[in-house]
């Protein structure tokens, strides 16, 4: 099943850690099912500065870096345009076009 949430959504998270919270989409994986939402599911990686060859200095800076982690999508749901709740996503079929829609409010997405 396709994922029905693009990049620059604004989604709010309905489960784990940052429930309540929203954010902006930053990239979908919808073979995986995932989701990466600014500023949410922050985490620390441990990370070796890089270097590149023939360069004086490290291209890459080392030590703790943090990140936005992946958060399934069965975990966000989109927020409508209108009100800012959250709400499912329809498809519409117009004129051999497919837009989404707003369950909620009806609200064309696209």
């Amino acid at each position: 099943m396709p994922a029905r949430i693009k990049t620059d959504d604004e989604v709010i998270v309905i489960g784990g850690k940052d429930r309540g919270k929203r954010g902006k989409v930053l990239r979908v994986e919808p073979k995986l099912g995932r989701v990466y939402v600014e500023g949410l599911n922050i985490v620390k990686r441990h990370q070796r500065p890089q270097q590149v060859a023939g360069a004086q200095r490290a291209e890459q800076v080392g030590g703790v870096i943090e990140k936005e982690g992946p958060i399934h999508l069965s975990n966000v749901m989109l927020a409508d345009p209108r009100d800012g709740k959250p709400t499912r996503v329809g498809i519409e079929v117009q004129e051999g076009r497919r837009y989404r829609i707003a369950r909620r409010s009806g609200t064309r997405l696209d």
